[in-house]
């Protein structure tokens, strides 16, 4: 079966109108003959969204209770056997309510899409997992529910559902967003105006990286090579020497000027180690890219010319800049053009800066490459054969009656040779100089015989000489070859193991460093998933770039170990580029077992934090338990008594004893398991907009009325919060300043904005205040008094086991908020319960 198609509609924030385009679209799809339902299209309470759900056919949601209210949520089972050809499911990274199938609604899609039916779903870039820090670095507003980009980023076509800030502003006014009540703490927070613009151009830049993505992915379908200028990214190329620095402070100026441009600073690595550099300058530049706003790349190539510009083509790059060659002009002459001066001519669409600096033409440059290669071998070739006869030519124009002279002259052309093309030229080179001394100067001349056989024993020495200048020559090229390999290999390994010590300590981080090294297209990490005999298939674990499912299917593999297997696909890799990758992998198997003594740490810390916690849990309620017990059989032995008759009165006083002590019990083991609930970080609260007087009139509910009195001021903006978490927070302080203030009332207020106002992390907050006037607190006993099991003075057990603070404080951070404590004017304890104004419902 053809899996369905996942089409999404982004919105930048609440109110964009990513649920009306979807019912929009939903009606053309109808008018073209598609089969179209709804699975789930929230409205929010928008008559204008709403009167978008007439006429299109719908399967019912399921109902899902949860803390005492309905929720909706898609009828998965339904809508595959409904079999539409289009789903409409909104809110993609929506969590599920528990007892449903999945715990996201993105796998509901997922589901549907398997069955074969088109999906039209919507997410908020709030949302989005690489994003959600940055919107609440912007509005103060987090967000629980994520959806990680990759599954975004997999849907067929993503479409932006873009809107003026002062439009949406507009809209907001008009009451088309939030209720009327909720317009002012909304406009006044979430939907400033430069919040606004900035998630607006959030939104753009995330789309824009996507459809790189998928620029990319066209380009190297159709092999393209050529550069699409889609966005400004300049490559900066390392040499490692000390005109790194220059050059990256160039390129951040280059890109100053634009707006979205990306700085990549290349270090290629050369299989003769030629392109090394100095570490300390290498990391020196590191860190300044990183200060820049760049990323750092270190690469291999034989050709640091050539593999700059490949690196360069792969990204899209529109610039590279590069430094002018270091060598000397000497230099420059024996060696030819510079890396540099290459870049230039082969750049073809790309631009090229040449960028002067004071270490130019001082001779610290690249040397000449010890691998002769084939032109050189060439020239040498060509030299062997032209140099001989124009020597003799030369020496037969000056009188010289012993051909010792020329013998010797000849052996220093001939170790010209050799230096310049290497053995095999230099043997030719002294053949042919011996046949030319042995025709023009060695008598007989004009001849090849030899007269005397001493002449014999000299050109043999002469030939033999030639032959051993030749070896050695070569042997030393062969030698400094083979070194530069291993202090590339080296400055290889250095550069993984500064990644596996620095920030990239992650097998994905890792991945990437590999696949850029190597030049590959994907680098991916399989483990063997479970089987009786350990045989079991290969699982992927972790890639970078592109991974097959079956590693089968790459070009290179790797093993790690018995249970874990690294691939590459792309280029094949050499045997020598296969020995270094055996010994970078080593570096995986530290760093995952870096990761697995990381996750063993964290987990023993949360057991010996567990052990803690019953300890004191034990030793707390040792008494406290047993005193509310023992009241209760005692008054249940007596009401069983049959040759007692109690009056009515003391029948009543005796239930009335067993009612109270078993509501002690429940206070009791409510406020452990509430306290185990939030060691254990398993609170997920339910925030939504909720006010004072509501939280405040169902937490007065189990008290009895008379010294509570409730001064709250109308119109107060409502919190984010919890309904069930804010309600107890408030039990729970009230039920204190009960027992710690016997002989006082207590007072109820809240307040929001004026000078000074109340923030919790960086949003205007609202505060309720709980005010008593009992003994108090000393100053320094407040932050004792939010520990577990601390009771003021450690008065009786009959007051509880002094965990109630401790959960109040606790479900107030859970919930974004901070519980604080201060004096009383005149005496007592004021509590305040702080949390953020809310910015109006989260859906659109």
């Amino acid at each position: 079966m053809q899996r369905g198609k996942l089409r999404i509609y982004l919105g930048a924030a609440p109110g964009a109108g990513t649920t009306y385009a979807m019912l929009e679209e939903a009606h053309q799809l109808q008018e073209q003959g598609s089969d179209v339902v709804i699975g789930l299209a929230a409205d929010h309470g928008r008559a204008e969204t709403a009167a978008l759900k007439a006429g299109l056919d719908s399967v019912p949601p399921r109902i899902v209770e949860y803390r005492g209210s309905a929720a909706e949520e898609p009828d998965v089972d339904a809508l595959i056997a409904r079999a539409p050809g289009v789903a409409l499911i909104d809110d993609y990274a929506h969590g599920c309510l528990p007892g449903s199938r999945h715990e996201k609604r993105w796998q509901d899609i997922e589901e549907v899409l398997d069955a074969g039916i088109d999906v039209v779903s919507t997410v908020d870039i709030r949302h989005l997992g690489s994003l959600s820090d940055v919107v609440a670095a912007i509005t103060g507003v987090r967000q629980d529910e994520t959806v990680p980009d990759d599954l975004v980023r997999r849907a067929d076509q993503i479409e932006l559902v873009d809107i003026a800030p002062e439009m949406l502003r507009q809209r907001l006014s008009l009451g088309k967003v939030y209720p009327p009540e909720q317009i002012d703490a909304a406009l006044s927070n979430y939907f400033r105006l430069g919040n606004l613009t900035a998630l607006r151009e959030l939104a753009l830049l995330w789309l824009a990286d996507r459809v790189e993505e998928g620029l990319e992915a066209y380009r190297a379908q159709e092999g393209i090579s050529d550069t699409w200028p889609a966005r400004e990214r300049l490559v900066v190329g390392l040499s490692g020497g000390p005109e790194g620095q220059v050059l990256l402070r160039r390129a951040a100026r280059i890109l100053s000027r634009v707006t979205g441009g990306e700085l990549h600073a290349v270090h290629v690595s050369t299989a003769d180690g030629l392109a090394a550099g100095s570490p300390r300058e290498l990391e020196q530049q590191r860190q300044l890219t990183k200060e820049l706003g760049g990323t750092y790349h270190a690469v291999t190539g034989e050709d640091p010319a050539e593999t700059l510009l490949d690196f360069a083509r792969s990204i899209n790059a529109t610039q590279i800049v590069v430094g002018v060659s270091r060598r000397s002009p000497v230099a420059r002459l024996w060696g030819g053009r510079g890396i540099g001066a290459r870049v230039v001519q082969e750049s073809g669409d790309i631009d090229v800066h040449m960028v002067s600096h004071t270490h130019r033409g001082r001779g610290t440059g690249h040397t000449p490459p010890t691998d002769l290669g084939r032109a050189r071998t060439r020239a040498g070739a060509a030299m062997a054969i032209l140099l001989p006869p124009l020597l003799q030519l030369i020496l037969g124009a000056i009188p010289d009656e012993h051909f010792a002279t020329d013998m010797l002259i000849q052996l220093c052309g001939t170790i010209a040779v050799a230096l310049l093309g290497g053995l095999w030229p230099a043997i030719v080179a002294a053949a042919i100089a011996s046949m030319t001394v042995t025709f023009f100067a060695v008598p007989p001349t004009g001849t090849l015989a030899i007269g005397k056989p001493e002449n014999v024993l000299t050109l043999v020495l002469f030939l033999a000489v030639a032959a051993v200048v030749s070896l050695v020559v070569d042997y030393s090229a062969r030698l400094a070859k083979e070194a530069g390999r291993v202090r590339a290999e080296a400055a290889i390994l250095d550069e993984v193991s500064r990644g596996v010590l620095a920030a990239e300590d992650s097998v994905a981080g890792f991945l990437d460093q590999v696949r850029e090294l190597f030049r590959v297209d994907g680098a991916a990490l399989y483990v063997r998933g479970p089987d009786p005999d350990g045989r079991g298939p290969w699982e992927l674990a972790a890639k970078s770039g592109t991974a097959p499912a079956d590693p089968a299917d790459a070009g290179t593999l790797e093993p790690v170990d018995d249970d874990h297997l690294l691939a590459l696909t792309g280029r094949t890799l050499s045997q020598r580029e296969r020995q270094l990758l055996a010994a970078v992998t080593s570096h995986l198997l530290a760093i995952q077992q870096h990761e697995q003594l990381a996750a063993s740490r964290r987990e023993n810390l949360r057991l010996a934090e567990g052990n803690k916690m019953r300890t004191s849990v034990l030793r707390a309620v040792s008494h406290d338990l047993r005193t509310p017990l023992a009241g209760i059989k005692l008054a249940v032995s007596s009401l069983r008594q049959d040759s007692v008759r109690l009056p009515p009165e003391d029948e009543q006083e005796l239930l009335a004893t067993i009612e109270s002590y078993a509501d002690r019990l429940d206070s009791l083991v409510g406020n452990l398991l509430d306290m185990s609930r939030i060691t254990a970080e398993s609170v997920q609260p339910l925030l939504h907009p909720l006010s004072w007087r509501e939280a405040v009139e169902a937490a007065l509910a189990t008290f009895p009325p008379g010294r509570i009195r409730v001064e709250l001021a109308p119109n107060l903006p409502p919190v984010d919060a919890d309904a069930g978490l804010l309600e107890r927070v408030i039990a729970n302080i009230i039920e204190n300043a009960l027992k710690y203030a016997a002989d006082s009332d207590i007072v109820i207020v809240a307040s929001v904005g004026g000078v000074g106002a109340a923030t919790v992390n960086g949003r205007p907050a609202s505060e309720l205040r709980i005010i008593d006037h009992g003994q108090g607190v000393p100053a320094a006993r407040v932050v004792d008094m939010f520990r577990p099991f601390q009771r003021l003075d450690d008065v009786s057990s009959g007051t509880g086991v002094g965990l109630g603070l401790a959960v109040a404080k606790g479900f107030t951070e859970t919930m974004g908020g901070r519980l604080l404590a201060e004096p009383t004017p005149g005496g007592g304890l004021t509590m305040i319960i702080r949390l953020p104004l809310s910015a109006g419902g989260a859906g659109d």
